[in-house]
């Protein structure tokens, strides 16, 4: 009953978040900064990830590669395949899931803890399109970030690929351009504006709605990655049925 009363309550959360809005002069200052905090302050460990995920799985291809039959071009195909399929949109997601999806839960929380939530309420203001609306706005630029990511991931893989000397630069590329299908990156970039919403909201229904003090902030924050991780799994193998199956 408990799981059922939460999904009532982000429901109704998500409403509220778009009634009475708050004037555009403010909410232009609000967005940027979470802009600026959300995606621009993630880059750097999405550059970092992607990179490193590129390499291994470029690696891993070639090591398993062990008959001379098979053509050194699908360690390309590979890579282009795991990078855009999943791991840029969706494992970048369950890291962005801990490091914004915290951020998120332990500033709403700090507020509500600290009563300014309660403040801008007696204020009149709506202190959820205030506060979670500009985090859902910021979060519709984290597909870029993901197309970064998926940049980043290929060149990391045909790195690791060539200089590793498992396959030579024309081989990988012409492994990159074998059997293309341009939908895989419209599927990829779908996901991930879902998931940018999913990461934008359930950290902030955690935060927002919490009780308790200072040791209940770091609990809702550990609750809200944990949540925020299972719904974009489970809503990752639905859309991949929706859309490929």
């Amino acid at each position: 009953m408990k799981y059922l009363a939460d999904i009532g309550g982000y429901a109704i959360m998500v409403v509220e978040v778009f009634k009475k809005p708050t004037k555009w002069r403010i909410m232009r200052t609000l967005i940027l900064k979470e802009i600026d905090e959300l995606i621009f302050g993630s880059l750097g460990i999405i550059i970092f990830i992607s990179f490193f995920i590129g390499a291994v799985v470029a690696i891993q291809t070639a090591l398993n590669l062990t008959s001379e039959l098979i053509p050194k071009n699908l360690i390309g195909f590979a890579t282009r395949q795991s990078i855009i399929l999943e791991f840029a949109p969706t494992f970048v997601s369950i890291i962005m899931a801990g490091k914004v999806g915290s951020y998120i839960t332990s500033s709403i929380g700090t507020m509500r803890v600290t009563e300014q939530i309660d403040a801008l309420e007696v204020m009149g203001v709506n202190a959820l399109n205030y506060l979670v609306f500009p985090k859902i706005i910021a979060m519709l630029f984290y597909p870029f970030a993901i197309a970064i990511a998926m940049y980043v991931g290929i060149f990391g893989g045909w790195l690791a690929g060539v200089f590793g000397g498992f396959l030579t630069s024309a081989d990988f590329v012409e492994g990159l351009t074998m059997e293309f299908i341009p939908f895989h990156v419209t599927y990829a970039f779908i996901k991930t504006l879902i998931f940018s919403f999913i990461i934008a909201t359930i950290p902030s229904f955690h935060g927002f709605y919490m009780r308790g003090g200072a040791l209940e902030v770091g609990k809702a924050s550990t609750t809200a990655f944990v949540w925020t991780s299972v719904v974009i799994i489970i809503t990752n193998y639905i859309l991949t049925q929706l859309l490929l199956g």
